[in-house]
């Protein structure tokens, strides 16, 4: 079963179970999936990442200007994104990984970032955020 597949059975559970935030949540995701499928990506997965982190964006915003009412539906809906996710790679995984991109593609000083980026990424297959590659990346080639 697609993420987007999911996503519509979800809905369906939510709407007989009478949950209206989670059917309001869950429809702006499906919006989105069907939109970026339309655009012939396919990547559901950078479809959740990309929303989740505008949610978890929106709510630090609403909590830094004294806004916690505001803040904590978008937090609910960054959670319920979350949870349509892949698991992380823990970091003593993604610190193998990079490890091995650093070893294949020969980088040794901080200016080889850009070649390692790609390679672990790839590897990770989307179960890392790239700020958090791109930490450890820095921090093996400093």
């Amino acid at each position: 079963m697609s993420i987007t597949q999911q996503v519509q059975a979800d809905i369906t559970s939510a709407m007989k179970a009478g949950d209206k935030q989670r059917v309001a949540a869950l429809r702006l995701v499906l919006s989105e999936l069907q939109k970026d499928e339309k655009e012939g990506k396919g990547d559901a997965v950078a479809v959740l990442r990309r929303e989740r982190k505008r949610r978890e964006e929106s709510a630090a915003t609403y909590e830094e200007n004294g806004r916690p009412e505001l803040a904590g539906p978008e937090r609910y809906e960054a959670e319920l994104l979350a949870s349509y996710l892949p698991a992380e790679l823990s970091d003593d995984e993604l610190a193998g990984l990079v490890r091995d991109a650093i070893a294949q593609t020969g980088a040794s000083s901080p200016k080889d970032l850009g070649r390692v980026m790609p390679v672990v990424l790839a590897a990770a297959g989307g179960r890392a955020d790239g700020g958090r590659v791109s930490a450890l990346v820095r921090e093996a080639l400093a």
